[in-house]
């Protein structure tokens, strides 16, 4: 569902689940002392390359690097501090940060709010179904869901976007050019750098996400399970199929019958293997696979890293998943 903030900067409205600044009036350069935040460690990552030259702006990480997504984050006395400070501040979008819903009512009347996600077309929503005894999660798209979903009478739907755009590199490019574009009318002087640093970046990502296809057309099984739904966007880029998912909810741990339910179905499909994350515990995933008689590795989303990671960070991690994805599921 979303929600509006109605928010004085100018006259600047923002739909929360899609929060949007492009027709806001564009503020002075000289205004601005270009004092950029970014909301979550993948949106900082690309907002570094996007400005790399740019010496009038500087860019922070809001959340602490190694938060993850954060879906049930709490701000704290810093994270407030930090958004007071700010001239800028690059969220995610598609109802990543709710938490920051009640702290931008109160944020200065200067901070103007970049979403990178604005714009970008195919999204996937998440579907869930409950019934007398389960939950059933899965995703749909865009398409799909203007369409509508047919369901029997006895199951309850609750839908949810997801907001994980970043670990497919062809929408973290969509993403970056985004932000190239909302960052040149803040400070018009330094568009020609980050067009220019965008469009480099943007083919690196996409040269990576051709060979994240390559490779999806080559595995002998492509059938898996994952942690959360933080891979839906490179399995849809590969054309791998995300059988079950660990944790219908980023965090939350199956319940026995759930994980019978996921070890049942995955015997059954000939799923070839479970995909935990590194962000959360291992055990469970873990678990399910030795149940199943199936492979288990670890899948880096990137949704983490060091604090002063380097600028190819996301083009390496990414890259080891892909050594990672041929080793288990193996290749025709």
């Amino acid at each position: 569902m979303k929600r509006t903030v109605v928010w004085i900067l100018g006259i600047l409205t923002i739909g929360f689940g899609m929060l949007s600044t492009s027709d806001a009036t564009p503020a002075s350069a000289a205004v601005l002392s270009k004092r950029i935040l970014c909301s979550t460690f993948p949106i900082y990552q690309i907002t570094r390359n996007v400005t790399l030259g740019r010496d009038a702006v500087s860019v922070e990480l809001m959340l602490p690097a190694q938060l993850g997504c954060p879906h049930d984050y709490a701000l704290t006395p810093r994270d407030m501090q930090k958004l007071s400070q700010a001239d800028v501040l690059i969220i995610n979008g598609l109802d990543m940060e709710e938490f920051l819903e009640a702290p931008l009512r109160k944020a200065r009347t200067k901070l103007r709010v970049i979403d990178s996600s604005t714009g970008i077309q195919d999204v996937l929503w998440y579907a869930e179904e409950h019934d007398n005894d389960h939950m059933h999660s899965k995703k749909i798209s865009t398409g799909e869901k203007a369409a509508g979903h047919a369901h029997d009478a006895d199951m309850h739907q609750h839908e949810g976007i997801n907001p994980h755009l970043f670990t497919s590199p062809k929408m973290a490019a969509k993403l970056a050019m985004n932000i190239a574009a909302e960052l040149a009318k803040v400070d018009p002087e330094g568009a020609a750098i980050y067009a220019k640093n965008a469009r480099q970046y943007a083919d690196k990502l996409n040269a990576l996400a051709d060979d994240f296809a390559a490779l999806g057309k080559t595995v002998r099984n492509n059938r898996i399970i994952t942690q959360h739904g933080v891979f839906d966007y490179l399995a849809r880029d590969m054309g791998l199929e995300i059988s079950a998912v660990v944790q219908a909810h980023a965090g939350q741990e199956p319940s026995a019958a759930e994980m019978l339910e996921i070890i049942r179905m995955a015997k059954e499909k000939k799923v070839a293997a479970v995909f935990t994350e590194p962000q959360y515990p291992a055990r469970v995933g873990q678990t399910i696979a030795r149940e199943s008689g199936i492979l288990t590795a670890t899948l880096d989303p990137v949704a983490t890293g060091p604090e002063n990671a380097p600028l190819d960070y996301f083009e390496t991690i990414m890259r080891q998943n892909m050594v990672i994805l041929k080793e288990t599921l193996g290749t025709r």
